[in-house]
């Protein structure tokens, strides 16, 4: 009994790295198992509502490849038909859009996501209000494309965000996307640059093991930042996404033992 349920584990291994190799690769360059083996943790991660979406930034394989990649996966049943891949301005997500669509839904709803605005202009990062003119436009009109996109769909095709998201704060975007409590906003109309540089930030981690591997495959679920002088006033939100992170982890079998830890980091320049 204990060698079948073995072989099954590394049977689906194997077909994950499999899919990868097959989809993802660029040119002849093929990803190590190890990375494959992190996209389809994540990837699952995404299937189970453990966190919205997954941005594909681990090699420069297109949205087309990705959704060969998400489309053979689908076809073995080892993720739900429910995934799908997201162009938008070129970045590459797979996301679930019931997830998406209730964790922007809730950032209407309450304050369980902080806004911090980063502007170079400032000299240290602030708090801002998440219902400012552009945010709570870039908020509507992310609403109405997560809600199109649980729509049932013909093709297994890559959906394309249009010219509208170009007027959108990717930084932000990212962050709601991400399922991320918090999340950096700035104003992009005048300048990409930020005031976190030689900030103190406190990157939050969050990791949990892959069961569906026979040795048990750490991975990388959720990693962020938060400027250390705002830490104190943003705990209690960590705090209940950490509970709330952790009530879903119990309630599926795949991916266990959450760990959650905090380091700080100070930079010369932040890209964000």
């Amino acid at each position: 009994m204990v060698c079948n349920m073995l072989s099954a584990a590394m049977s689906t291994q194997k077909l994950f790295i499999s899919a990868a190799h097959k989809c993802l690769s660029a040119g002849k360059k093929r990803l190590s198992a190890t990375k494959c083996l992190d996209v389809a943790a994540q990837l699952l991660a995404v299937d189970l509502g453990l966190k919205p979406a997954l941005l594909y930034d681990i090699s420069s394989a297109s949205a087309d490849q990705v959704q060969q990649y998400l489309s053979s996966l689908q076809a073995s049943q080892l993720v739900s038909k429910l995934l799908l891949t997201l162009d938008l301005n070129g970045n590459v997500l797979i996301v679930n859009p019931i997830s998406v669509q209730s964790s922007v839904e809730q950032f209407f709803c309450d304050s369980s996501v902080a806004v911090i605005d980063v502007c170079h202009s400032l000299e240290k990062p602030t708090i801002t209000d998440p219902d400012r003119g552009e945010l709570k436009s870039m908020k509507h009109d992310l609403l109405l494309l997560m809600r199109k996109l649980t729509e049932p769909m013909e093709d297994d095709k890559p959906q394309y965000v249009g010219k509208k998201s170009e007027e959108w704060n990717l930084c932000t975007v990212f962050g709601l996307l991400l399922g991320y409590p918090v999340t950096y906003w700035f104003d992009q109309t005048k300048t990409f640059e930020n005031c976190l540089s030689m900030t103190p930030l406190v990157v939050t981690t969050a990791s949990a093991t892959w069961q569906g591997d026979a040795t048990g495959h750490r991975c990388c679920l959720y990693s962020f930042s938060i400027p250390a002088i705002l830490l104190r006033e943003f705990q209690p939100k960590l705090d209940k996404w950490r509970h709330r992170l952790q009530e879903k982890i119990n309630h599926q079998d795949v991916l266990k033992d959450l760990t959650v830890c905090q380091s700080m980091v100070t930079l010369p320049s932040v890209c964000l």
